[in-house]
């Protein structure tokens, strides 16, 4: 076990949304800033944004790892820059006023092309797709279930093709 293994997760949280330079065995040397280390095997998560490019995530083991330099403190936009990383699309926050507008836009579309919808719930903030699948907010493939899944799985793709037609 090396120095780095053997160190507490609240000694690797001082290095959360830092920009570090890690030295592993054979002197491989990475660059970025620490997204998350994993508990259990102390596998470094490493995040770089090369100029023009959405970003990258790369994973150093936790065993190969020799030293973990901190070349620079995080601002709070890196901080939400990072965050950013492994928060899905469909998952941020939206207003009240923007879901009504996704379920009316999605529940129109499918209407549109003949698909039986309705809404269900006390608030109708669900989408029921022929009784059988049911949509809820915001509106996206994941969140579409239903015990049938040939039937979930064409709604899904027609459901993302829909919101590639959006953007």
């Amino acid at each position: 076990m090396n120095d780095w293994q053997r160190k507490s997760p609240l000694d690797w949280e001082t290095y959360l949304n830092k920009l570090v330079k890690v030295v592993a065995v054979e002197k491989h040397e990475y660059e970025g800033w620490v997204l998350t280390v994993d508990p259990v095997s102390a596998t470094i998560v490493l995040a770089t944004f090369p100029e023009n490019e959405k970003g990258s995530i790369s994973f150093v083991m936790g065993h190969a790892v020799q030293e973990v330099e901190i070349l620079q403190e995080g601002d709070s936009d890196m901080e939400q820059r990072l965050a950013r990383i492994l928060v899905p699309e469909e998952s941020q926050a939206y207003s009240a006023e923007e879901l009504e507008r996704r379920k009316n836009a999605l529940k129109t579309w499918l209407e549109t092309n003949h698909i039986p919808v309705g809404e269900q719930g006390e608030l109708g903030r669900t989408l029921s797709v022929a009784g059988v699948l049911s949509i809820e907010p915001p509106y996206g493939p994941e969140q579409c279930s239903s015990t049938n899944e040939i039937i979930l799985a064409r709604v899904q793709g027609l459901l993302q093709g829909f919101l590639q037609q959006q953007r």
